[in-house]
């Protein structure tokens, strides 16, 4: 589904990839789907062409992720690899970091994933409790504390993990990222037992002593903040995208569905209760989209300030637009809804994804009062 408004080579990429998916469709297995994917450059598109990418931005990569998943074959990991850990590396990593990961990540031959979360800090990033010191001896880092809700550690060789370092200065802790791979001693991870089905499942870590070499740090340690941020902006705006892929893959099979089923001797789309539910999400879907597309370009043009703000509306629409797309689908097909057979119940409860992860509507919300509206505080 192209729009009018985008670049002719952004038509092309949406074209070849919506092929990609629907040659695969709802019952892909997701490592053929990524390796092709990767074969093929889908996935790093948004890295650098130097270190094998395709050298474009979060706009081209969210087109991706959004005809995947609008042809029923989301990579969710598209949010994660490229999007967080690819972006991060590229862009404070150092030369070693960049040539030892990136090619990996853009042909789909090294998976990372992104560990921020954690069981007592919620969306608080400030009580972030992993922390990592310096072994005086060695110079080498010990990285220590939990993370939870961390998709696809089985499939990834590294985690970018999150943890806080003391500042010599204040005594303060502040953020930093570090590349953990995932057979390090010290390193474990459990499952978590989820009641929705996915190809990529969620995980506990716990890193206990885990000694790092000094340049598995990435970046400057005193701008850690900045570089959280760099690859938060892109997950939002990934999270849209995904978001927009699945609500447009339930509304077609709605939209298909109501065409065809004749109970009154006309087709039940002919009926306006049926109709104007699915007119109205295919526009908060197509508006969600235009937010999407604004924050990726303002992220892509460097402006991280005004894509912060638009990478939050972008993925408050989308999960809003998605839920509800979602919701009117499984109820245009009545009990055929809720059947193996069409495929649409299970979307249910990965709508709500869109809506939780990887920050809730409602600090959303909170970010926009007070950051776009000036409001004060209310914690």
């Amino acid at each position: 589904m192209p729009t009018p408004t985008e670049p002719a080579e952004h038509t092309a990429l949406r074209t070849a990839v919506a092929a990609l998916g629907k040659n695969h469709g709802p019952h892909h297995n997701r490592e053929t789907l990524w390796q092709e994917a990767g074969k093929l450059g889908y996935l790093g598109v948004n890295l650098p062409e130097a270190h094998g990418g395709g050298g474009g931005g979060i706009s081209e990569l969210s087109i991706v992720l959004e005809e995947l998943g609008a042809a029923g074959a989301p990579l969710l990991m598209l949010v994660v690899s490229p999007a967080i850990c690819g972006t991060v590396i590229a862009r404070f990593g150092t030369e070693t970091q960049k040539r030892t990961w990136l090619p990996g990540l853009a042909d789909g031959t090294k998976t990372m994933a992104f560990g921020i979360t954690e069981p007592d800090a919620g969306s608080n990033s400030h009580r972030i409790t992993t922390t990592a010191r310096r072994d005086p001896d060695s110079g080498d880092w010990l990285l220590t504390g939990r993370k939870v809700f961390i998709s696809g550690v089985d499939l990834a060789d590294a985690v970018l993990i999150v943890g806080r370092t003391e500042d010599s200065r204040t005594g303060r802790l502040k953020p930093c990222l570090f590349i953990v791979p995932t057979d390090a001693p010290g390193f474990t991870r459990h499952v978590i037992d989820m009641e929705i089905q996915a190809a990529e499942k969620q995980f506990e870590l716990v890193l206990d002593e885990v000694r790092l070499p000094a340049d598995a740090l990435v970046g400057d340690e005193d701008a850690g903040l900045l570089q959280l941020f760099a690859g938060l902006n892109p997950e939002r705006i990934m999270t849209a995208a995904f978001a927009i892929g699945m609500g447009r893959y339930a509304l077609a099979k709605a939209v298909e569905y109501a065409r065809e089923r004749t109970v009154w001797n006309a087709p039940i789309g002919a009926h306006q209760a049926i109709a104007h539910p699915l007119a109205q999400s295919h526009i908060e879907l197509e508006l969600a989209r235009l937010m999407m597309q604004k924050a990726a370009a303002l992220y892509d043009a460097g402006d991280d300030m005004a894509a912060g703000e638009a990478a939050n509306m972008a993925k408050y629409a989308a999960g809003e637009a998605c839920v509800k797309a979602v919701d009117q689908a499984v109820h245009t097909l009545g009990g055929n809804g809720l059947t193996r057979e069409f495929g649409l119940a299970k979307l249910i409860t990965a709508a709500r994804v869109a809506r939780i992860a990887p920050v809730s509507r409602e600090m959303i919300l909170n970010f926009v009062s007070h950051q776009s509206l000036g409001l004060p505080k209310s914690y």
